[in-house]
């Protein structure tokens, strides 16, 4: 029938349509995806390390005894040095590193930081034994953006060299460590984290190492943390001169921000993002000076600071008690702050 009712050839009758079905792009996309996480994966697992720990407790008597635990690590050179969690490996009798090629090895702890809950040990490779490490490379998690693709690796509840993937959720986050101090400039991913995963790299899509595994919150779903790549070089470097890091301090808990788009054209500033001062501890050495919570900070003695890892790399040792220029932006107002920092007392 045609559509006046008579009947004609040429009118086929109505056109049915099909339900939408999944198109080829959709099957390339996830084959990307994959590829992605594989990739990373067989990259940089011949670097990530099982990490076997005896520590000294006592019981409840009193009495000496031996609490086992571990978790994960990476190789960071090829002589044999790891990065991992100081909770890990803090207070540690005897330390055993497995690799993924099968290799078992005696370790000892370089330096551990619990301000930053990173640590530093070294394989002890017996002089037959050929020494060079496939090594992880390092990233620089100042590049990262949110939802970047995350992919974790390591050895939750022993179980060596598992892979999760997830996305980058959240930056510049704060956690406490054990130390009690907090961590600032924190990665927050949903890429799945569970007990001995702490001390693990945490990889882009090309295998850069961007963070260090760190925390779960417990009850929580998908919140899960990472001290960013940049801070861990930072401290390893440290640790491997010194054994310890001595801090200089004033005085704030802070989180790395942009900066609006008019005062950085209006002021010239070399960077695009700074420190905002989100609160400040009485009697210390900002409290002094006069800084307030909301202030940015955007430059120390001169030197640019972008971001949380900026002000650490410089509040160093050799600023404990010399007077300092920190320059803030207060709401449209670019100010010059007179600060001494101090010796921090927790690490």
């Amino acid at each position: 029938m045609n559509p006046e009712g008579n009947a004609s050839a040429d009118y086929p009758g109505p056109v049915l349509h099909s339900a939408p079905v999944a198109t080829s792009n959709d099957a390339l996309l996830l084959d990307a995806y994959s590829q992605a996480v594989v990739g990373a994966a067989e990259k940089i697992s011949p670097s990530v390390v099982k990490i076997d720990v005896t520590q000294a407790r006592e019981n409840r008597a009193g009495e000496p005894a031996e609490r086992q635990g571990g978790g994960s690590g990476f190789v960071f050179t090829a002589d044999g040095l790891i990065l991992t969690n100081s909770h890990v490996v803090h207070d540690a009798k005897r330390i055993q590193v497995s690799l993924a090629d099968g290799r078992r090895f005696p370790a000892r702890t370089i330096g551990d930081d619990p301000a930053t809950d990173l640590a530093v040990i070294r394989m002890d490779v017996p002089d037959h034994d050929d020494a060079n490490f496939v090594t992880a490379p390092l990233g620089d998690s100042q590049r990262l953006r949110v939802g970047q693709l995350a992919i974790a690796i390591g050895s939750p509840y022993g179980f060596q060299y598992t892979v999760t993937a997830g996305v980058v959720s959240a930056l510049g986050r704060s956690l406490r460590s054990y130390s009690g101090r907090l961590i600032d400039d924190v990665i927050q991913t949903d890429a799945s984290l569970n007990p001995g995963n702490s001390g693990g790299p945490l990889v882009t899509s090309d295998g850069q190492v961007v963070g260090v595994n760190t925390a779960t919150i417990m009850g929580a779903q998908g919140l899960c943390f990472a001290i960013g790549i940049n801070t861990a070089k930072f401290v390893a470097g440290r640790l491997l001169h010194d054994g310890r890091i001595r801090r200089s301090y004033i005085g704030v808990q802070a989180q790395t921000v942009p900066l609006h788009r008019r005062l950085v054209r209006f002021y010239d500033l070399p960077q695009e993002s700074g420190v905002i001062v989100t609160s400040i501890e009485d009697k210390s050495p900002a409290r002094k000076t006069g800084l307030r919570e909301g202030d940015v900070i955007i430059a120390l003695d001169g030197k640019s600071v972008a971001g949380v890892d900026d002000l650490h790399r410089l509040l160093t040792d050799a600023r404990v008690g010399v007077s300092s220029s920190l320059t803030v932006l207060r709401y449209t107002d670019k100010l010059t702050l007179k600060v001494v920092p101090e010796e921090s007392q927790n690490g």
